[in-house]
Order: structure tokens, then C-alpha cells, then sequence
């Protein structure tokens, strides 16, 4: 899997399709994804000591991670990732301009 936590996506198939947001997590084993503001839930929580209320909210649900592209927000397209080996290190390229993707720290 090429994107990474922090990286902007853009939906490429489904219900939310041409949408875009940050990954909040990933999931390796089920190959899934959690992106911010894309296919939202209704979940309905039990009333507990914490949450005396309970109530419906409203959360972002996995999809999965071949349903997401990388966008690049200077091209304001999807591009393709590829991998190159610079100064000992392996590091994330854009296919199309070929320049190195910045790895975000969080």
C-alpha cells in the first residue's frame, strides 16, 4: 500500500466518488482505509457512564484502500506513486513529474 496516514486522497470508485480527504488511519490486514469527511455512518450509541446521552453520531467508515488514489493538491489531480532510492533511502515518487513526495510527520 502506497499512501500512508496524513496523505490526501481522492475516492475513485463508490458512492463518494471524486471526493478528497486526509487518511486518519489504515488498517494492513483488511486492506482498508479511513478517510476524513468520506463515507459517513450513522452509529448508534448505548447511554454509559461516560456518555450519559447516548444518542446517533455520525463517523467515517473504512473503505477500501483500492478505492483511494494519491492526490497531488499542486497538480489538483490523482497521480500514480512509485518508489526510488535516494541517498540510501527509499523514498515515494510521483510518476507523472517525478518528484519526491514529502513524508508528513505527525
Amino acid at each position: 500500500m502506497k499512501v500512508r496516514v496524513g496523505d490526501t486522497v481522492m475516492v475513485i470508485a463508490g458512492s463518494d466518488k471524486g471526493m478528497t480527504g486526509e487518511i486518519l488511519s489504515i488498517n494492513h490486514k483488511t486492506n482498508k482505509v479511513v478517510v476524513e469527511g468520506v463515507n459517513k455512518v450513522k452509529k448508534h450509541i448505548k447511554p454509559s457512564q461516560s456518555d450519559p446521552e447516548g444518542g446517533i453520531q455520525t463517523v467515517e467508515a473504512p473503505i477500501d484502500a483500492s478505492n483511494v488514489a494519491y492526490y497531488d493538491t499542486k497538480a489538483k489531480a490523482k497521480v500514480k506513486l512509485g518508489y526510488k532510492f535516494e541517498d540510501g533511502k527509499k523514498v515515494r515518487v510521483n510518476k507523472a513529474t517525478g518528484e519526491v513526495i514529502k513524508e508528513n510527520k505527525k
